[in-house]
């Protein structure tokens, strides 16, 4: 591997074992065995080194992705089984999902890493919500993007908060699946009558 390689490489390492927050760009320079102006040479920055290996990782996470499609016989088996496989990887692959949380802190005051991220939720929204569908990316309507990707996504974030803080606590698929059955249900109900 070249120094550029060995500096993603070693990147991944501190982000795995440091997180993103805490990583110095002396921990990268160590963990590569690479100088730390290599650095700046190759990436211009530690942040746009660490961002380059955060989204490799999530890349290749994305990439394994379909292994976490759930079984079953009906819909909500599958559904339910899906989160189950979510919720087993947030523990197993726990550093990258803290790793990610630690990044959009820190894009708060990165405009440059937010315009990113904020471009990364767009193309998700359209990808889960064709995955929930069956459908191909394209034949995703923006409301559905908006509505049905946006709300998973948000049901996504939230378990994994709760996975990672409470791992004993943290909801089961088949919670979610009866969570949104009664939310459709309270949703469904008539208005108070006014009197």
């Amino acid at each position: 591997m070249g120094n550029r390689e060995d500096l993603l490489a070693g990147a991944r390492r501190c982000l795995e074992e440091k997180g993103y927050l805490r990583t110095t760009v002396r921990d990268i320079a160590a963990a590569s065995k690479v100088s730390m102006a290599a650095i700046g040479y190759h990436f211009g920055s530690r942040e746009a080194l660490l961002n380059q290996a955060l989204f490799a990782a999530m890349d290749e996470w994305a990439a394994g992705a379909g292994r976490l499609a759930g079984e079953g016989d009906t819909a909500e088996e599958r559904y339910a089984d899906t989160w189950d496989r979510k919720i087993r990887d947030f523990s197993e692959t726990r550093w990258l999902w803290l790793a990610s949380v630690e990044a959009f802190v820190h894009a708060q005051s990165s405009p440059d890493l937010l315009a990113v991220l904020a471009e990364s939720q767009r193309k998700n929204r359209r990808m889960v919500a064709a995955a929930l569908r069956g459908v191909p990316a394209e034949e995703v309507s923006e409301e559905d993007a908006r509505s049905l990707g946006s709300l998973h996504i948000a049901l996504l974030s939230g378990v994994m908060v709760q996975a990672l803080t409470d791992p004993e606590g943290a909801p089961t698929g088949h919670g979610i699946a009866r969570g949104l059955r009664a939310m459709v249900e309270l949703l469904d109900r008539p208005a108070p009558a006014e009197g």
